[in-house]
């Protein structure tokens, strides 16, 4: 898993948001591929050299008003946009994914699960788009599991969004057994130019056979890895 030791090691920030719960796994599997996790801190702009950025599941300010809806505003998130728009590998795990889409760097919105309950099991997945810095490393079609675990992770859009997220190719992986109802199974979707990801499954707990269902996860890190010694900006 870990990085050619004789390539720089990439470094990776991590944010936290008052009540981000994911951000210390998503360190460690940073950390387990051979890169640098950096923190980065919710207030602050910089973003201290990093080459990806990283945000994580939880409650961002609570989850109030909505899911995403406050942490869209955090001094960070005003350079991790411009960062992404430049082209730097961008990923938002459930809570990151509301983010994303709150922040209009994704189209749509993440609601209330169908069921109105809170879902907290194994979920497997299709890789539809290999396209992107976070999805490189899998074969296209590969079915993975990589634990689901939130109440607002209906993924939703209008129907001209979802035709044009169909049509270019922007559905990343699409669920199995689709545990929240979301829209023509959509578990994660990706930009126009494939650097920034937004998915609601964990793939910082699917990193370790001993504490996860699989070890799944680890492709998303080492797509963004070869992604960044190749020299690719999206």
């Amino acid at each position: 898993m870990a990085s050619n030791s004789a390539e720089p090691r990439v470094r990776i920030g991590i944010v936290t948001f008052p009540g981000s719960l994911d951000d210390r796994d998503a360190a460690r599997a940073v950390a387990r591929a051979g890169a640098v996790p950096v923190r980065l801190w919710h207030d602050e702009g910089a973003l201290r050299g990093v080459q990806a950025v990283w945000l994580p599941g939880g409650f961002s300010y609570g989850d109030y008003l909505r899911s995403g809806a406050i942490a869209r505003f955090s001094h960070v998130m005003d350079s991790v946009a411009d960062a992404a728009r430049g082209g730097m590998p961008v990923i938002g795990v459930c809570n990151g994914f509301q983010v994303l889409c709150e922040s209009g760097l994704l189209p749509g919105a993440l609601t209330q699960n169908a069921h109105m309950r809170y879902r907290n099991r194994p979920a497997p997945l299709r890789v539809e788009s290999t396209n992107t810095a976070w999805t490189s490393a899998y074969r296209q079609g590969a079915q993975i599991v990589i634990p689901a675990k939130h109440k607002d992770g209906r993924f939703q859009a209008d129907a001209s969004t979802l035709e044009m997220l169909e049509d270019q190719n922007r559905v990343v992986l699409r669920y199995l057994d689709n545990p929240n109802g979301s829209v023509h199974d959509i578990a994660g979707i990706t930009n126009a130019e494939g650097n920034v990801v937004g998915m609601m499954p964990h793939p910082e707990h699917a990193i370790d056979q001993l504490t996860g269902p699989s070890t799944d996860g680890r492709g998303i890190l080492a797509s963004v890895l070869s992604h960044v010694h190749s020299g690719a900006t999206a």
